[in-house]
């Protein structure tokens, strides 16, 4: 239905714009978009008049009827069109394409599509954005226009609210007011600055990361932010993943990369002596950045960025400890995204591909592994025939946040071809040389990217255990300056993260600062509670809470943070 509401919409621009030259328009998970060259930027006025004559077509009832034709009728058909020339361009000679119709309007596509355009039930036009065609920085920029389609009025307008709310929690604006992080083209674009506040927000999760690591038994390391290029060529980055690493550097006539990932490194720790059967299993985690080339046309805030700190972890095992480890991980990661908030998960397990490393009795044994330490724990999973990686089967675990929108977060992934290219071994019980079992895992992913999602789930509001400023106390006047210092004083010899606002505002202004900085707590003090050793509590959500002494305030705090299945780091 979207991706005929696309053509719709296609139809409707070239009414407008008769000499625009089409990209493409595919669907997306809630709506769709199409590409256009055209001789003037599109306005608000230009999306009034485009919706309006796709309401038009609608009402007409308009049948989509499909119809095949060679590579040199398409090459004819579309002869003023050059993007859609570009595409047939790049296809076989003998291939046979397909085109759809609807009224007058004919465009190069596979389909499928509704049966006709009064389908299309609901319709709405979103926003223009500039898009390069391809993706390419270098190639043309064209105009996108963005839609979404629905089954119904009523889920159009629902959706449009989710919209609404989304855009209030956008983490790119919430950042930029709360003084969490920014990008700088000084800097370059996808490469993130922390600022004091983020700062903090960032140090308690990764603390809180390490703390939970090291209670279950992983020994954390810290790997370079560069390698040979021999490492690379031999983990097979250089041949598979080349386009995605930055240009090398050259050092001593030698060749250098900014790593891409961190598990050549935890291999070479791994290496770095003789293993016996008893050491194994031996779980390796790191908070390591890498850096890998994302085009600019894709970059976005923290969810898409070109440096990157992944919250990697690497298990090298015994065959038989495969399904422990497994479950090991599951028990973590559900431990880990609870602490955050998360609870609403979607699972999925991802089998063999046809094209594959490492021997079939493995892929086996490891697939099954993942199977049992899924239904040990009652999970309820999706099974993603054939979408593993070729080195291993894999479990994806999505989290939802507050809006209900899934983020792929935690992987658990077997690689049976980095053992191999790098020759792992550990001495077995017998004397003799056998190879381990290999699972990368990250839980958080992106920390930049999980960072992104905390905001936008909290709307910028953090729980009191991650919040960068937990109290500000509020002087009603200069004479109270001094008792809010000492109140700021004692709450700090507690571990609690205060301010005092001492500005020669009007105490409604601070406060309203406050509520806009998303602080927790707000404490007021004049006359009344210097002399009782007190503070009017207010809360950011505009809660009254009323005066209660100082002492009566730490144990309030220090039960909130009690409630928490964290520490206070």
């Amino acid at each position: 239905m979207r991706h005929s509401a696309a053509h719709v919409m296609a139809d409707a621009v070239l009414k407008v714009f008769p000499e625009a030259k089409m990209g493409i328009g595919p669907p997306t998970q809630d709506g769709f978009y199409y590409d256009f060259d055209v001789s003037r930027p599109f306005t608000p006025e230009d999306l009034e008049s485009i919706e309006n004559l796709m309401r038009q077509t609608i009402a007409d009832r308009q049948p989509f009827l499909r119809e095949e034709l060679s590579r040199k009728e398409a090459l004819d058909l579309f002869a003023d069109q050059p993007y859609k020339l570009e595409i047939i361009g790049d296809l076989p000679e003998d291939t046979t394409l397909s085109i759809y119709r609807h009224g007058g309007f004919i465009d190069l596509c596979q389909g499928p599509h509704v049966d006709g355009t009064a389908d299309i039930q609901a319709v709405k036009l979103l926003n223009i954005a500039g898009a390069y065609w391809r993706g390419d920085e270098r190639r043309p920029m064209l105009q996108r226009i963005y839609g979404t389609a629905w089954e119904t009025q009523q889920a159009l307008d629902d959706y449009l609210t989710r919209l609404e709310e989304a855009e209030r929690r956008d983490h790119r604006t919430l950042g930029r007011q709360l003084g969490l992080f920014s990008v700088h083209e000084e800097i370059g674009p996808g490469l993130i600055v922390w600022h004091p506040k983020g700062g903090v927000v960032r140090s308690l999760v990764e603390d809180y990361w390490r703390d939970i690591h090291y209670r279950h038994d992983y020994s954390i390391v810290y790997s370079p932010h560069i390698g040979r290029a021999q490492l690379w060529e031999t983990s097979g980055h250089l041949s598979h993943y080349r386009d995605s690493m930055y240009a090398p550097l050259e050092v001593d006539e030698q060749e250098y990369f900014l790593k891409p990932m961190n598990c050549p490194f935890h291999i070479m720790v791994y290496r770095s002596s003789l293993r016996s059967y008893r050491e194994l299993p031996l779980r390796i985690a790191e908070l390591g950045t890498v850096y890998r080339y994302e085009r600019s046309g894709v970059l976005h805030g923290l969810m898409r960025v070109r440096g990157f700190t992944q919250d990697d972890a690497h298990i090298f095992c015994l065959p038989e400890q495969v399904e422990s480890e497994v479950g090991g991980v599951l028990d973590l990661t559900f431990e880990l995204l609870d602490a955050f908030g998360f609870t609403d998960f979607s699972i999925s397990l991802s089998t063999r591909p046809e094209s594959y490393a490492g021997e079939l009795d493995l892929w086996e044994h490891a697939t099954e592994s993942l199977r049992r330490a899924l239904e040990q724990r009652s999970l309820v999973y999706d099974i993603d025939d054939g979408g593993g990686a070729f080195y291993g089967p894999k479990i994806d675990i999505k989290i939802k946040d507050a809006l209900g929108r899934d983020w792929q977060c935690t992987t658990v992934q077997f690689d049976f071809n980095l053992p191999e290219r790098f020759d792992l071994s550990f001495m077995d019980s017998e004397g003799g040389r056998s190879r381990p079992f290999m699972v990368h895992r990250a839980i958080l992913g992106s920390l930049e990217r999980f960072l992104g999602v905390l905001i936008e789930h909290y709307a910028g509001a953090f729980p009191l255990w991650l919040s960068p400023t937990q109290a500000v106390v509020i002087p009603i006047a200069d004479r109270h300056q001094e008792y809010a210092e000492s109140v700021k004083t004692r709450l700090e010899s507690k571990g609690f993260r205060t301010e005092v606002d001492g500005r020669s505002e009007r105490m409604n202004l601070k406060i309203r600062n406050a509520q806009l900085q998303k602080i927790p707590y707000m404490l007021v003090v004049g006359d009344r509670e210097q002399d009782d050793d007190a503070v009017a509590v207010r809360t950011r959500e505009g809660g009254n809470l009323g005066a209660m002494p100082v002492t009566d305030l730490l144990s309030r705090l220090a039960d909130e943070l009690a409630g928490r299945n964290v520490q206070q780091c």
